[in-house]
């Protein structure tokens, strides 16, 4: 994890909306299709209904876009190849056995942008455990499915050196688990010994949860 100056603009692109014209993903095809018709939210939302609201149109939005575009997949799953699930995603290994595909239905975000913004973050951030969107499922729900390398740990998590880690790139620990960027306006969450891996003496940071929280 560094923070350059490249990255800090990549950044504050992301929380004023801006669409990202450099990358032909479709995770920022998706992401530039939804910052065209829906504002970013800049602060931890409070208003729940409001925000249900909009997601419930995001997601339509989002059905509507992955249909012409050919990223309704239900042809990701083989039942053998199951591994975990957590709070928001369902975990396989890939059938090349070097990445996992996550399904996930975007439960810790007000809307489907502020998951999406937390992946670029994500990608900004620790680019060796980047997500890549394959498409959705429609099964039951919406779901994301995104691939990410598959990294074994052989070494327990000290979460005293995840801190530090952290702070040296400008998080600072706000709560248990929780660490705050005051200079860019991100919070990370969650951040305990299961969503952090070591490998050989280097850390991967392989579930995160940002959001956009930028004080007046």
């Amino acid at each position: 994890m560094y923070l350059d100056e490249y990255s800090k603009q990549q950044l504050q692109n992301i929380i004023s909306g801006a669409c990202n014209t450099e990358s032909k993903s479709t995770l920022h095809a998706t992401r530039n299709f939804l910052c065209t018709s829906f504002a970013t939210n800049t602060k931890i939302e409070k208003n729940f209904e409001h925000q249900q609201r909009i997601k419930e149109e995001q997601k339509l939005a989002l059905i509507s876009f992955a249909s012409k575009n050919e990223l309704i997949r239900e042809d990701f799953i083989d039942s053998e190849f199951y591994l975990t699930e957590g709070g928001e995603a369902k975990v396989f290994l890939s059938l090349d056995g070097t990445h996992v595909i996550k399904i996930n239905d975007g439960v810790y975000y007000n809307t489907w942008l502020d998951f999406l913004n937390s992946i670029c973050i994500h990608n900004l951030l620790f680019p060796e455990t980047s997500y890549e969107l394959l498409g959705f499922s429609l099964i039951d729900e919406l779901f994301a499915i995104v691939k990410q390398n598959f990294v074994v740990s052989n070494q327990d998590v000290d979460l005293e050196e995840v801190e530090t880690i952290l702070n040296t790139n400008g998080f600072i620990k706000i709560k248990n688990i929780d660490y705050y960027n005051q200079e860019i306006g991100i919070r990370l969450e969650d951040i305990h010994d299961e969503n952090v891996i070591k490998q050989n003496g280097v850390y991967f940071f392989i579930d995160t949860v940002f959001y956009l929280d930028v004080k007046e």
